[in-house]
């Protein structure tokens, strides 16, 4: 293992990666030079993430393919679509960026997903799944329509394959001519050695000239008659079928080749180059190990998959957590095991994220209850919905970026049967380093102008206990939203205790203005509210809201201040706005939370920061508020 402290370009631990500036310059090595750069790349994304942390296990076990694909075509003429992005590191490295890694997913850095306008390299943004097909289709489609020779390649992992909408576009891909090809990267599946060299021959076959020829031209003879043909293709499909799990992919009109050791270099680029030479739409399925060539990420993939600086030796990653302190997420966990065992009818749901919102107790206590159901959103909630008509009481375990993607089912197969679903919202407005495809700015604004549902936010662990206490009591369409940070532990919790609907707690009374906090920044609220002797308010509701409460608070004071981790188009200072507005209420009223633009990388501290809601620009821009 190469020593973390030599990383530079003349780097002798990295002879041939030190060599490559962008993909022309792998392009000039020698074939037989790629598998020690594999080493090399492999070894240097290590030394890397062992630093900034990231998504290592995928990049690991995507090395082989993204040489060969950069290797065998003309990149960034070519278009390369990845799929999420989490296997998208090794591509950075390739494409004149290896220098930046020290910066990755941090403020100013590089972005952990593929961004366009970070590199000509990366044609497509990312961060949510399954989305490359389609958007591969479409520049398939837009090159052909202007007469363009570029191709187009889509890279897309098993999970990714789980989502409705791969399925969607391999449909429509299927049905037209158009030049793509589709690389599967399959990193769950194992290929015994008898059929790995048995579908290795047969892919050889199928992707050569000769049997293209040949298929190519029995269908212009068979087709003049008609049994002929329907027979030859049947006998074509079921050999295949037999020893491939490729007749969906055909059916869809796809010609399939594969599976193969991804890791492979030399069969890659062999079967690779034949596959160039074909046309229309094509799927090449490759089979690789996440966490490839590196043993504690090869062991436990999951843990490696998304991981914080770690020590490369031992695999042990270095502690993040503050004394005292526990996750928004491990207080749900907690919740949700304790809420399971007294209440047999929870059922908990997750699209493919059960370490990250918390289920993995859950899991192994109460699996007959458990549902994970892929990436598939959209199906995640609905099956919720299932489950409520028939009286099990369902909580759906949501990123609140994810809950973006199941909008309709939300409205239409939850909220207008008024059906009693739980949604616990996990990373609900900024979340870091991830960035803008994964922050939850906007749940506030599409959740509370939908009827029937109602929307809390608690501002520490004792209330995430009730207020999920009370989602769950409702009979009817309820979420609890709460960031990807740390709270002070609970001291002491009750399963059982409630909160009334739409009650929020006024905690100190000051003069001349009132502060209204929507969730987790309410304990950073609570020493500019001492220091400026404001009146403090813990909303917990966000719909409904405590009308009564805030007519009074208008009543008694020169301003009112809302403040929230959320949009501030159409976030609860909005609904506040409104509020006051309807019922002709004349107050001065300053609306503090994300500003209307995409939000940048960094740490959750430095992005509250730049939107102005860190301790000091808060106090400053309230200050200034009510200053006479």
């Amino acid at each position: 293992m190469p020593d973390s402290n030599s990383m530079n370009n003349s780097d002798s631990s990295f002879p041939i990666l030190a060599r490559i500036e962008s993909p022309d310059d792998l392009r000039e090595l020698d074939e037989d030079e790629l598998p020690e750069l594999a080493s090399e790349l492999r070894d240097f994304l290590l030394q890397s993430l062992s630093k900034t942390g990231g998504h290592l296990a995928s990049g690991l076990g995507s090395v082989e393919i993204t040489i060969a694909l950069h290797y065998l075509f003309d990149t960034p003429k070519d278009r390369l679509i990845w799929d999420v992005g989490h296997q998208c590191y090794p591509h950075k490295i390739l494409t004149g960026r290896r220098d930046q890694m020290a910066g990755l997913r941090q403020k100013g850095g590089l972005s952990g997903f593929p961004k366009i306008t970070e590199s000509e390299y990366d044609h497509f943004g990312a961060g949510h799944s399954s989305t490359s097909i389609s958007a591969a289709l479409g520049m398939a489609i837009a090159a052909k329509s202007q007469g363009l020779d570029n191709k187009t390649v889509a890279i897309i992992g098993d999970g990714g394959m789980t989502a409705g909408m791969a399925y969607e576009a391999l449909n429509h891909g299927g049905a037209i001519d158009t030049d793509l090809l589709v690389i599967l990267n399959d990193n769950e599946m194992s290929i015994s050695p008898n059929v790995g060299a048995m579908s290795k021959y047969l892919s050889s076959i199928w992707s050569g000239k000769i049997y293209s020829s040949l298929r190519s031209g029995s269908k212009k003879v068979l087709k003049r008659i008609p049994s002929a043909w329907e027979l030859a293709r049947r006998a074509e499909e079921h050999v295949k079928g037999m020893v491939t799990p490729g007749t969906l992919f055909e059916e869809l009109g796809f010609s399939y080749f594969g599976p193969i050791d991804g890791h492979n270099l030399a069969d890659l680029l062999s079967l690779i180059r034949n596959l160039q030479k074909l046309s229309g739409p094509r799927m090449l399925h490759i089979v690789t190990r996440k966490g490839k060539g590196y043993a504690p990420a090869e062991a436990d993939a999951c843990k490696f998959h998304g991981v914080g600086p770690f020590d490369p030796e031992t695999g042990i990653v270095k502690p993040s957590g503050k004394t005292g302190m526990q996750s928004y997420t491990n207080i749900f966990s907690d919740w949700l095991v304790a809420k399971g065992q007294q209440d047999s009818r929870l059922h908990a749901i997750t699209p493919a994220m059960r370490e990250g919102s918390g289920l993995v107790r859950f899991s192994a206590e109460l699996p007959e209850r458990y549902h994970d159901v892929g990436i598939a959103e959209q199906h995640s909630v609905t099956l919720a919905a299932g489950m409520a008509c028939e009286g099990l009481k369902p909580v759906v375990a949501i990123y609140s970026t994810f809950l973006q993607r199941a909008y309709d089912q939300f409205i239409h197969d939850v909220a207008v049967q008024n059906l009693d679903v739980t949604f616990a919202i996990d990373r609900a407005g900024i979340v870091g380093a991830d960035g803008a495809t994964h922050t939850g700015n906007f749940d506030i604004a599409f959740s509370r102008c939908i009827p029937n549902v109602i929307l809390m936010a608690p501002a520490d662990g004792e209330e995430m206990f009730s207020l999920l206490n009370t989602a769950y009591q409702y009979p009817g369409p309820a979420m609890v939203r709460y960031p990807r940070d740390s709270v002070a532990q609970p001291a002491t919790v009750n399963i059982d205790d409630c909160v009334e609907i739409g009650r929020a707690l006024q905690t100190r009374k000051g003069k001349r203005a009132a502060l209204l906090v929507f969730g987790s920044l309410y304990n950073l609220a609570m020493p500019i509210a001492e220091e400026l002797d404001l009146s403090l308010v813990n909303m917990r509701f966000i719909k409904p809201l405590d009308e009564g409460l805030i007519t009074t608070l208008a009543a008694d004071h020169d301003y009112l201040i809302t403040l929230e981790d959320a949009s501030i188009v159409g976030g609860a200072g909005s609904a506040v706005l409104e509020y006051l507005s309807d019922q002709g209420i004349r107050t001065a009223l300053l609306r503090l939370g994300l500003d209307d633009y995409f939000p940048s990388q960094g740490s959750r501290e430095q992005v509250l920061e730049e939107y102005g809601l860190d301790p000091v620009s808060i106090r400053k821009t309230i200050a200034d508020f009510i200053r006479p």
